[in-house]
């Protein structure tokens, strides 16, 4: 499948791609930073207008400040963070992969455990997170910090299998989720948070599951295959118009109509793993690829990632 491409960046597949502004906005790539190994987790902080993101085998978190564009260490040794989100009062939480665990930032600094096993084993390597508005908090939990030494620590899986987890709020007892998956992977909630959207790494589809009212999901379903000709899914964010946008590793930034149409690409020049919405009208899109942070001013705005 190819269609039109503008400014060697838009790949126009469907003209809802057009229509809906997705190609109104900077016409080529800004590199903000290119001295990652394998840079993921973006995420901006409008308290600070500051980007963070993971490098993953160098085992840190970097922060990108918007203002001066200058580049430091946020945090080091941190457990070979990858996918960081923010709760309902602005407190970082964090997957660590190499801890196997998802931990909370406290506004004072310290850090709480949220969860680090399901029924007395340890978690593989927790990967992406996203909070509902009532506090509860969804996490993806493949095994690629365990499989190796590049992004973690090789170990065993104790549970044996890869799964989507949910962290009761009151409570904080950690429940499957949704399971069936080869790799479990970005996570999202649909802006009216009714149904959760999951990557599969390994089976290069996107599922989507209902939420109930107790927050437990459905059984899934597909929304999207990724193309036969390359591409595997990653983290996956929408925008204000209900597209999903999907980061594809060897295969760019792919954008999906809510019917599940893949409607247009963004063209990178380094195989994606994330991408992130901010900026003060939250249409700036932040990509982490390989070595490299890159952002884009669009016409479009992201769905915002704090509710509450």
């Amino acid at each position: 499948m190819s269609g039109e491409i503008l400014d060697g960046l838009y790949e126009i597949l469907d003209e809802r791609f057009r229509t809906g502004r997705c190609v109104y906005g900077d016409s080529q790539l800004e590199k903000l930073y290119d001295n990652c190994r394998w840079a993921e987790g973006p995420l901006y902080l409008p308290a600070w207008r500051q980007l963070i993101w993971s490098d993953i085998p160098n085992d840190r978190l970097l922060r990108w400040d918007e203002e001066t564009g200058e580049v430091s260490t946020f945090r080091r040794a941190a457990g070979h963070v990858n996918g960081n989100t923010l709760d309902g009062q602005g407190r970082l939480i964090c997957s660590e992969q190499g801890n196997r665990r998802v931990t909370r930032t406290e506004h004072n600094g310290g850090i709480t455990v949220l969860a680090d096993r399901f029924e007395g084993k340890r978690l593989n390597s927790p990967n992406d997170s996203v909070v509902h508005s009532d506090g509860t908090i969804y996490f993806s939990d493949p095994d690629f910090g365990i499989t190796s030494d590049y992004e973690g620590h090789r170990a065993e899986s104790e549970i044996g299998a890869c799964h989507v987890y949910r962290i009761d709020p009151v409570t904080g007892t950690v429940h499957l989720a949704a399971d069936g998956f080869g790799a479990p992977n970005g996570l999202v909630l649909s802006p009216d948070e009714q149904h959760l959207y999951v990557s599969d790494t390994r089976r290069n589809q996107i599922r989507v599951f209902e939420v109930r009212e107790d927050r437990t999901l459905s059984d899934g379903k597909v929304f999207a295959e990724g193309r036969p000709e390359g591409g595997r899914f990653d983290n996956i964010r929408f925008d204000d118009g209900g597209r999903l946008w999907a980061a594809t590793i060897d295969d760019s930034v792919h954008c999906y109509d809510p019917d599940g149409t893949l409607i247009g690409r963004l063209l990178i020049p380094e195989p994606v793993s994330n991408i992130a919405f901010g900026g003060p009208k939250n249409n700036r899109v932040f990509i982490t690829a390989t070595t490299s942070v890159y952002s884009l001013m669009m016409g479009v705005r992201g769905l915002p990632r704090v509710r509450g």
